[in-house]
């Protein structure tokens, strides 16, 4: 005789609810990551008076040992102190250039979303327009009319990167303007540019935050990439684009680690930016964070 007892059905992996991983297994080595990098590049600058750009060439093309443990360049320059003052360079521009971006796409979104109509598709056509050209070839449009310097390096890539953030603010406003809160807050007598101020941006910043935060290693690596090209910071500087770019013909020489040493920093430490981020946006959207679970 059939056995008639329910039983419940085996839940599929596809849907069970199973909580959501915590992120901490990023979010610690990229904090300790990001600590040693600060400590690092802003405090050992500060207390050790050493010239990263003193030439010797008695000591030129050593490999890496204890004396020099990045090994030493063409010119005799100790590779990790001047990977020191590079990756400060390259955080310096891209936070500034991030920030710069965020204000400015921030500034844009906002005032396409809350005013909309004809205002809000001119303005979209245009970041349109922008955003099909290539960052990199406009950059260097910008930086060859500036002329090669820190400031032509961070506005070039504050106005290729705002794109993001201005899409960014202006979809979150269009959703926000539909909220019976902002219905109330206009039912109230509040003016558009007090809904703006007190209602929308405030809902929208940590967004804004978070775009900024993710901005941050995209500016250094197009940096660093301005600067491989020649038309970043000046040769002499500590660039981690100029050492890279210095460090080529020695590549055919044996000389790796003058190109291996400022190259892994560099991705150690966007790498660590963008861990940090990604633990950030899962807890803004812990449903997006389900969902990559699967």
């Amino acid at each position: 005789m059939a056995d008639l007892t329910w039983r419940p059905a085996p839940r599929s992996r596809l849907t069970a609810a199973s909580p959501p991983r915590s992120p901490k297994w990023r979010l610690l080595p990229s904090a300790v990551v990001l600590g040693v990098v600060a400590l690092v590049v802003l405090v050992v600058p500060l207390f050790a008076e050493l010239n990263e750009q003193y030439v010797d060439l008695a000591i030129a093309n050593q490999p890496p040992s204890a004396a020099h443990l990045f090994g030493t360049d063409e010119l005799g320059r100790d590779v990790l102190l001047r990977c020191v003052y590079a990756l400060r360079v390259s955080l310096t521009v891209g936070v500034v250039a991030a920030v710069i971006s965020a204000v400015a796409g921030t500034a844009v979104g906002a005032l396409a979303g809350s005013i909309g109509g004809w205002f809000d598709r001119i303005l979209m056509r245009v970041v349109d327009a922008i955003a099909s050209v290539p960052h990199l070839l406009l950059g260097i449009v910008i930086v060859a009319v500036l002329r090669p310097s820190l400031s032509a390096v961070i506005i070039s890539i504050a106005l290729t990167h705002w794109l993001t953030a201005a899409r960014i603010v202006r979809s979150e406003v269009l959703s926000l303007r539909t909220r019976p809160f902002i219905d109330a807050a206009i039912v109230g007598g509040a003016s558009r540019t007090q809904v703006l101020t007190r209602h929308l941006l405030p809902n929208v910043a940590p967004q804004v935050l978070l775009a900024t935060t993710l901005m941050v290693p995209h500016a250094v690596w197009h940096e660093t990439a301005l600067s491989f090209l020649g038309l970043g910071l000046p040769p002499h500087a500590a660039s981690v684009g100029n050492m890279i770019n210095d460090a080529q013909r020695s590549l055919l020489t044996g000389g790796w680690w003058m190109s291996l040493a400022p190259g892994l920093l560099l991705i150690i430490t966007t790498l660590a930016v963008s861990g940090l981020s990604g633990v950030w946006r899962d807890r803004l959207n812990p449903k997006r964070r389900t969902e990559l679970t699967w």
